[in-house]
């Protein structure tokens, strides 16, 4: 089985400023400081934020449980020119629950000078025995990403 989903989400900032942040460790730092009850934590576990670093992710626990989840990605792609970053999942998260394979795209596209869309995509596969377990994959923690990250950038253009 393999399978991709993505979304579009519209951001009220420039391309540029809101690649700066995603194209490196950056994003987990700063997502860490404005919003550590929806992502968690972020550790740089290897690398230098560039291509063959290993950051790891743990997740608040979900409501009614005492259980954190977490999950370690590999960067495998940063692309400037075209802002594109990749990652793959190589132990925990969907990882866990029996994929073979999960990639993690984020591609910053510029609208206008004042704004931009993140397209978040996740492809998947694994075997067909997975089929009850494609209905968990979403995109939205990304998009919800993409919004507070979003959000926090231009409050902060808008105070200077």
């Amino acid at each position: 089985m393999h399978g991709q989903i993505s979304a579009d989400t519209l951001v009220g900032v420039p391309a540029t400023i809101l690649w700066d942040v995603y194209r490196a460790s950056e994003l987990g730092r700063l997502f860490g400081k404005i919003a550590p009850d929806v992502l968690g934590r972020v550790e740089i576990l290897e690398g230098d934020g560039g291509v063959g670093t290993i950051a790891k992710l743990t997740f608040p626990p979900a409501p009614g449980s005492a259980e954190s989840v977490y999950m370690k990605e590999k960067f495998t792609k940063i692309d400037d020119e075209n802002r594109v970053k990749e990652t793959e999942i190589i132990e925990g998260g969907y990882k866990a629950l029996g994929f073979d394979m999960v990639r993690i795209q984020i591609k910053i596209i510029e609208k206008d000078s004042e704004s931009c869309i993140v397209r978040s995509s996740i492809e998947y596969e694994g075997d067909d025995k997975l089929e009850d377990v494609v209905s968990h994959v979403s995109v939205k923690p990304l998009e919800t990403i993409a919004e507070i990250v979003g959000k926090h950038l231009s409050e902060r253009k808008s105070t200077r």
